[in-house]
C-alpha cells in the first residue's frame, strides 16, 4: 500500500471508497447510499425512562410500585435498560444557571449531575434485585449485564455537556433526559422506547392545570410538531429525531402510577399514548 498524488490530493492505494477525496461537507453527501443498513445492536432490549418530576419527585408511593413491576419483569426474563430524569432539582439548577448568565453548554453540564443522583437512588433500591449503575463509559458492558440478569440503570442525560449546541430559542439545552434515552434506544435498535410518567399520555394541554384537556391516544411526530401545542409530554427534539430515525420510529408514554401498566407495556401492549414517525 503506497501513497500517490491524484487531483491534488494524497490517495492511499487499496482504500478507495465512495468517500475517497471528499471533504465530507459536499452538498451531495446526502445522496451517497449506504452499502449496508445499520445493525440493531440490542434488538430484544427495551429502553425505559422513569420520569424525574413525574415519578421520582413523588417519592415512595409512586416509585416503589413501579420498581416492583420492573423487577418482576426482569425476573420473568424481560430485558430492559432503565433511565431516569432529573425532575424538580434539575429545574432549580437550570433556573440558577440562567440567572447567573451561564451559556447553554454549562447548563447541560450542570443539568447532567441531577439525573445521576436519581439513578444512584434507583440502583440502591434495586441492588438486591441485580440493579447496577452504568455510566456512559461502560456502555460496551451492557450485553454482559443484561445476559447475567442485571438491570442496567443510567442517567437519561446525554453526554454532550460542554459540546451541547445552543438551541434556536433561549439557552436551555434541548437535549435533556427524554432525548438522551431516545438517542440510546435508536443507537441500540432497541425493542421499544417507553416513557413512564404520572399521566395517561399526551393531552391537548397539561391535564393537571387544564382538567378539560382532551386525551390523544395516538399521533405522529410531525402532527404534534405542527400543532403548535404549547406544552408537550416529551421533549420536542425527540419528535424531530424520530422523523429521521432508522429504528426507533415509535415511542409510548404511559402512566406508571396505574398498577399493571408497566408490565403490560413491557409485554408489548398499548396502554398509553403512541407517537409514531
Amino acid at each position: 500500500m503506497s501513497n500517490k498524488p491524484q487531483d491534488g490530493r494524497i490517495w492511499i492505494n487499496g482504500l478507495e471508497t465512495n468517500l475517497t477525496g471528499k471533504t465530507l461537507s459536499h452538498l451531495d453527501m446526502a445522496d451517497i447510499k449506504r452499502e449496508t443498513p445499520p445493525i440493531r445492536v440490542l434488538p430484544d432490549v427495551w429502553v425505559v425512562k422513569v420520569g424525574g418530576q413525574s415519578v421520582m419527585d413523588r417519592g415512595r408511593d409512586a416509585v416503589f410500585p413501579i420498581i416492583e413491576e420492573l423487577v418482576k419483569a426482569n425476573e420473568a426474563g424481560v430485558r430492559f435498560i432503565m433511565g431516569v430524569g432529573g425532575g424538580t432539582r434539575a429545574r432549580h439548577a437550570y433556573a440558577m444557571a440562567l440567572d447567573l448568565g451561564l451559556p447553554t453548554a454549562a447548563l447541560a453540564k450542570i443539568g447532567a449531575s441531577i439525573p445521576i443522583q436519581n439513578a444512584r437512588m434507583l440502583q440502591m433500591l434495586t441492588a438486591k434485585d441485580n440493579g447496577i449503575m452504568v455510566y456512559h463509559d461502560d456502555f460496551e458492558k451492557l450485553p454482559l449485564y443484561l445476559q447475567t440478569g442485571c438491570i442496567p440503570i443510567i442517567s437519561g442525560m446525554p453526554p454532550f455537556e460542554f459540546w451541547e449546541k445552543a438551541p434556536n430559542v433561549g439557552r436551555l439545552p434541548q437535549n435533556r433526559t427524554d432525548a438522551g434515552l431516545y438517542l440510546l434506544s435508536e443507537f441500540l435498535g432497541a425493542k421499544g422506547m417507553i416513557y413512564i410518567k404520572d399521566e395517561d399520555g399526551l393531552y391537548t394541554a397539561d391535564p393537571k392545570t387544564h382538567p378539560d384537556a382532551t386525551y390523544i391516544p395516538e399521533t405522529t411526530a410531525k402532527e404534534l410538531l405542527d400543532s403548535g401545542q404549547d406544552d408537550l409530554v416529551v421533549e420536542r427534539v425527540v419528535l424531530q429525531y424520530m422523523m429521521r430515525a432508522e429504528h426507533m420510529r415509535e415511542i409510548q408514554i404511559i402512566n406508571g402510577t396505574t398498577p399493571g401498566n408497566v408490565t403490560k407495556a413491557l409485554n408489548g401492549e398499548i396502554v398509553g399514548t403512541v407517537i409514531r414517525a
